[in-house]
């Protein structure tokens, strides 16, 4: 009997740290990057189903993206993209995995604007960023939105001369994930 209450104690005392280690979740997050360079045609895709989730105990936030997931306006663009440059069949995913610097849940509603640290692995290649992120919860929802910028050589992803004046050496990226109480 003894050994039974020591059990159910044990679980009550352990119980709020279940409760508050809330995570939310996304599966349609949306990523946009634009490698345009005026008076050329338009270097844009978008991937709208980005995985992200974020653990509002410790601010650990992780992002995956399918590269084959990133559509263009322009499908013989979109076939280059995957086959010459990113190389998707070897290198599938775009990984993000970091934490949100001095992450609390407080004045969230309000939003709030962060540093979010963390390895960026695209094309088999991980480098160190830290975007400025803005975060708002709305209910049972934390929407995250960034823009940062991105260049293809940190990643090894090589741009051919014949092309190279019709694709900006900077790439702008922009993310926006809308994640729900897991």
């Amino acid at each position: 009997m003894k050994i039974m209450k020591r059990m159910i104690l044990l679980l009550f005392l352990s119980l709020p740290a279940v409760i508050t280690a809330q995570k939310y979740l996304t599966k349609s997050g949306e990523i946009t990057f634009e490698a345009s360079v005026p008076s050329f045609e338009e270097v844009k895709a978008t991937n709208q189903n980005v995985t992200a989730i974020i653990n509002t105990e410790n601010g650990e936030f992780a992002a995956l993206a399918l590269m084959k997931g990133f559509r263009f306006k322009v499908a013989l663009m979109e076939e280059h993209f995957n086959e010459n440059y990113v190389e998707s069949e070897s290198y599938p995913k775009a990984k993000f995995k970091g934490t949100l610097e001095d992450f609390e849940m407080d004045g969230l509603s309000k939003g709030k604007t962060m540093i979010l640290n963390g390895e960026m692995t695209l094309h088999g290649k991980t480098k160190k960023i830290a975007p400025e992120v803005q975060l708002t919860q709305n209910g049972e929802t934390i929407l995250l939105a960034t823009e940062f910028v991105l260049k293809p050589e940190d990643f090894d992803i090589k741009i051919p001369k014949m092309v190279s004046n019709k694709i900006a050496e900077e790439v702008i990226v922009k993310v926006d994930f809308e994640m729900k109480k897991k």
